[in-house]
Parts: C-alpha cells; structure tokens; sequence
C-alpha cells in the first residue's frame, strides 16, 4: 500500500437486515484492531445503501450508530430513496441520462442498490470500495480437527494490499454459502435426479461433486488451510466468456472510472454479480487470501458477540423456512439462467433451454414429492417467462453498460 499518500476506502453494504448494525461494528473493531483507523495515510468512508421493504426495517436501524463507532472512520454516506432522487435530478439536469434511463442504473433491486453505493463512492472520489454483506462476518471456519476450529479475517487490509494491481479483487466464503440443505436421497429422489435438477437451474460455477461435498457436510463449506495460510493472490481465469466473483468481500479499483461497469439483474432475479462476470474479459481479476463466514440461515447471530460453536448445525430439509429458502433460490437461480446462456453461449442458446426444459419435465415432479411443496413447479413456469423476455432482458443489460459509461465520462470530464 502506499504510505506517502492519503488512500481514500469506500466500504459499501446495500443492506436490508437489523444486523447490519451488530455487523458494521465487529468489521469497524478489526479495522482498528490491524491498524488501519489509527493509519493517517488511509481514509475509510462508509457508503449505505438501504432497503426498508425487505424486513420491514426503519431508517434508525441503519442510521443510529454508535458514536464511538462513527469516531472510527471518515464520513458516513447513507443511501435511502430520497438521496437516489437527489443523485437522478441531478444528473438529468445536467443532461448526463433522461428520466428514462435511470430504471435500468438506479432501480429497484440489488443491482439498483450496488450501482448506488458504486455511484456514490466515486462521486466522492473514492479510490478504491469494498463491497460487504451483512450477513457475512469477517472470520474462517475450517474443520481440521474434531471440532471446528475458528479464526478471524482482515478482510480490508488483504484487499487493499492487491487491488492496486488489479480492476478487481475478491476473496473466498465459508460457511452456509450453499442454499442446498443436507439431503438423504431415497426412491422418490435419486442422486441421479437431484444432480440433474440442479444441474439444469445453476451456473457454471457450480460443480455437482463440490455441492455433493458441501451436502455431506449439512450444507456447511468450510475454509481451505492452504488459502489461509497463503500470501498470493491468484489471477481468475475466464470460464465460458466470464470470470467469476461475488458479489460481497469484493473490492473495485475506482482510480480510472471508466473501466468499471455497473450490475445489472433481470426483473425479479438475482446474479448482479454474475452478470458482472461476464464484461471482464479484458480486465484483471484477482482472488485474495481471505474469507468472510457467510450465515446464510441468519442462526449465528452470537458469532458476532464472541460465541464460537464447537460443531456447525446440519441444515436439514425438515422445517419450512429451510425448504422455502432453497425454494426462493430455485427461482432466483432459473429466473437468471436464460440471460446467462444467452450472454456466454449465444450459438447453442435453443439447445441449451431445450435441455434444461426436458431436464425439469423429468425431475420437478420428483423434487415436488421429495419437499412436500407443489409450488417447485412454477419452476419451469419462471424459466419460459424469462426465456420469452431474453431479448429484452440483453437489451437492458446492454442499455444499462451504455447509460453508465455516460455517466462515468460525466465524472471523468468534472474531476
């Protein structure tokens, strides 16, 4: 890192939770803790960009922070739906986008939201910013012993220490990363089955012998003792026209505005990172040595508080709320897919959704039956309506790419 200038950090969430309270404060006592806050070369500027709809939040969840936290860093910048009309005013009034346009930047879902933050943090002249989740906390889980064997992470410092050799650095997940719950296959579903299930609704990234390892486990994925222990970054390769990150413990390099794109998802879907993925070709990617704990389920609030388990719960398809969880990521994932393959493999894209289609005839009815929970079906219903809109969906994809670079040769030109 540089000693000689001051480094100015955004550190965003697009957040919708009560814990991004209990989160922001265990991420400020690490940057304390490695030294960073007392570091007069290093500026950390927070940026949060909030939903009050998802949980049913109010604006004193995200906004009433501690004072000896504030104290910690820079500035605060809160993002509500008043400060995104003031930013869209703004910027049609200067005649950088019409009124038209913002939908596709700023609009509702977590696209909208991370555009936002990014928006933000380089109107602020930000160098770099570092996406985080607030359901992901900054320490690793790995099971080398009987027991499980926990350690913290300095997520900030490890970025901080690659991004400037890089457009982009992201680190690595442990824990309920996976929203497959421990499964017992029986006659009414195979092995054989469920792979082909989750084969037809996933990305390429997800690979059936890791999930099956990760099932085997209770869902749980735990940390790697070789990237623990490691002090390289390792450059991601590009996959099928993409090179895979995600969408938290994430950091951008914001020193030239122009070459960073904007997220983008389908109406109703996520994969902002995804479909980040794949406009990297020409950029350079970097996997850091770190981890954050991703608690998915939301039951390991007491990490945050010094409690740490012996032994990590198996997630078992036994309750409703783990059932219609994997549920909600079924259509999540399938409402994404088409867009997908029609980005990355436009030359075998009919085929491609042939085989998925005759893939989900065959093993829906079985998925169904194994849940207990008719509503897996519409499955299928979600892949032809976004199969039907693909077109549109690219166009806006595309659209918003457009809209976005005119906005970053706007702040180009007035900095």
């Amino acid at each position: 890192m540089q000693e000689d200038n001051n480094i100015k950090v955004g550190i965003g969430f697009a957040t919708g939770r009560k814990s991004f309270q209990k989160v922001l404060r265990t991420y400020i006592h690490t940057w304390k803790e490695s030294g960073l806050v007392e570091n007069k070369s290093i500026s950390l500027n927070l940026f949060v960009a909030y939903d009050l709809i998802y949980n049913k939040t109010k604006i004193k969840d995200y906004t009433n922070i501690h004072p000896e936290l504030v104290k910690q860093i820079d500035s605060i910048k809160f993002i509500g739906s008043n400060d995104r009309k003031e930013e869209i005013d703004y910027l049609v009034r200067e005649n950088v986008i019409n009124i038209n346009e913002e939908r596709l930047v700023f609009g509702r879902g977590y696209a909208g939201k991370r555009n936002a933050v990014l928006y933000n943090a380089i109107k602020h002249n930000m160098d770099y910013l570092l996406f985080l989740d607030d359901d992901e906390y900054p320490m690793a889980v790995t099971k080398t012993r009987t027991t499980a064997i926990w350690g913290g992470q300095d997520v900030l410092t490890n970025h901080l220490k690659y991004i400037t050799q890089a457009d982009i650095t992201h680190g690595n997940h442990c824990g309920y990363i996976s929203p497959i719950p421990y499964m017992e296959f029986n006659d009414t579903m195979t092995e054989a089955d469920f792979r082909s299930f989750i084969e037809a609704i996933s990305n390429d990234i997800i690979k059936w012998d890791t999930l099956k390892t990760v099932m085997k486990n209770g869902g749980v994925t735990y940390a790697d003792t070789k990237i623990l222990t490691s002090d390289d970054a390792l450059e991601v390769q590009e996959i099928n026209h993409a090179k895979f990150i995600s969408g938290a413990n994430l950091c951008i390099n914001l020193t030239d505005s122009r070459r960073i794109f904007p997220f983008y998802n389908p109406p109703g879907a996520r994969g902002e990172d995804t479909f980040l993925s794949t406009c990297l070709s020409e950029r350079k990617v970097s996997r850091v040595p770190c981890y954050t704990f991703h608690d998915g389920f939301s039951t390991y609030n007491d990490l945050l508080e010094g409690v740490l388990p012996l032994r990590l719960k198996f997630i078992k398809a036994d309750t409703e709320q783990i059932t219609t969880r994997f549920y909600k990521a079924c259509i999540g994932w399938i409402r994404y897919k088409p867009l997908l393959l029609y980005i990355t493999q436009p030359d075998c894209y009919e085929e491609k959704i042939a085989e998925m289609r005759e893939q989900l005839n065959e093993t829906l009815p079985k998925v169904c039956a194994y849940f207990g929970q008719p509503e897996f079906i519409n499955v299928l219903a979600e892949l032809e309506k976004y199969h039907k809109n693909v077109k549109k969906h690219y166009h806006e994809f595309l659209e918003t790419q457009r809209i976005w670079a005119k906005i970053m040769d706007h702040f180009a030109q007035h900095q």
